[in-house]
């Protein structure tokens, strides 16, 4: 299934390339290229214009560079960008997955300062640092449900084996293995 830039996402990155005059000068060379992102069953292509800013991509058009990201995207996206971007699998032109990827990892939303022509500067400060307040609440809440959850698995409900219990078996599997090489030789020097 072809799905487009989802609505508002194509209108952020290109504002943030407005902002950025490094970032729209490494995508000009790439002028006319289009790359597609691909999650499952859904595809998104974007094309690069002459004056670096994006747009949608046509079905039709051949596509440079693939960009595939696992099942598991949303889940890694949430434990930051770098996490999201050493799972995705990338075929096609080289130089323009390195320029998407150091995009992807240096380009940043200044929202404080978007903010601020707004509402003003000091409004703008403490609006955003009050957000990263709640961001870092709701990641620590995410992560004490996960530990919880975990926990939950592999001690209440085993379903999960812990860390200790795998490297006491690898452990005892080893010894079983050096026994039985051990056998193999006394029976070879009986037979031999």
């Amino acid at each position: 299934m072809r799905l487009g830039a989802p609505p508002g996402a194509l209108g952020l990155v290109n504002h943030l390339l407005a902002a950025e005059d490094w970032a729209r000068g490494r995508l000009k060379p790439f002028a006319g290229q289009t790359a597609r992102c691909e999650w499952g069953l859904l595809k998104c292509s974007l094309t690069i214009t002459a004056d670096g800013f994006l747009v949608a991509g046509d079905d039709g058009v051949a596509v440079a560079v693939v960009i595939t990201l696992p099942a598991g995207a949303p889940l890694r996206a949430l434990f930051g960008r770098q996490s999201l971007l050493a799972a995705a699998q990338i075929s096609g032109s080289a130089e323009l997955a390195e320029t998407l990827a150091f995009m992807a990892r240096n380009l940043r939303w200044d929202i404080e300062d978007d903010l601020a022509g707004l509402i003003g500067d000091i409004a703008a400060r403490r609006l955003v640092e009050g957000g990263k307040r709640v961001a870092r609440l709701q990641a620590e809440q995410a992560r004490n449900f996960a530990i919880n959850i975990a926990e939950y698995f592999t001690e209440e409900d085993p379903l999960i084996a812990r860390r200790e219990d795998l490297a006491g078996f690898c452990a005892a599997v080893g010894d079983v293995r050096e026994r039985l090489l051990q056998l193999e030789q006394r029976v070879a020097a009986l037979a031999g």
